[in-house]
């Protein structure tokens, strides 16, 4: 057994094209936030669908440079790719307002004037005990207390009283 390698060129010397890596990061990147935009909002609990997606493929392509990547540059082209796409998004998000349409979800209402928006729950998978137990949180006892409630674009339950 080999305590330090021979060849350290091997270590850090990309092995995957260039092109490559960054195509399979792009067209990674690009899926994930395509399918989270599609999933209930409360799928990403309380985490922006952005931040999950950046922290899930930077750990899986991580942990390909402790095994399936041969060599650590790879693995930094891959989550240099990753970062850069979550960058460039979020900067285009900021300035143009078709790509924050695509990349967030918007807030969807559940409770209106006291009622709940059942249609609206059934579509994000949201019960009513589940939501009674949010509104509670929100320090909310009767639902008559409640003038709106919200699931907003990354899963957060929000509610306005009557006050």
């Amino acid at each position: 057994m080999e305590l330090v390698p021979s060849d350290w060129s091997a270590v850090f010397e990309p092995d995957t094209a260039l092109f490559e890596l960054i195509a399979r990061g792009t067209i990674l990147y690009l899926a994930i936030v395509a399918l989270m935009r599609i999933l209930p909002r409360r799928t990403a609990g309380e985490l922006a669908t952005m931040d999950i997606i950046l922290l899930v493929l930077i750990a899986d392509a991580a942990s390909h440079a402790l095994g399936d990547y041969t060599t650590i540059a790879d693995a930094i082209v891959v989550i240099g790719t990753i970062v850069a796409w979550d960058y460039l998004l979020n900067v285009f998000s900021f300035h143009v307002p078709l790509v924050e349409q695509l990349v967030s979800a918007p807030p969807i209402q559940v409770v209106r004037d006291g009622e709940l928006l059942r249609r609206n729950m059934r579509r994000e998978f949201l019960t009513e005990e589940e939501l009674l137990s949010h509104l509670r949180n929100h320090g909310f006892e009767d639902l008559g207390e409640v003038k709106a409630a919200f699931i907003e674009g990354e899963g957060k339950i929000t509610a306005i009283g009557r006050r």
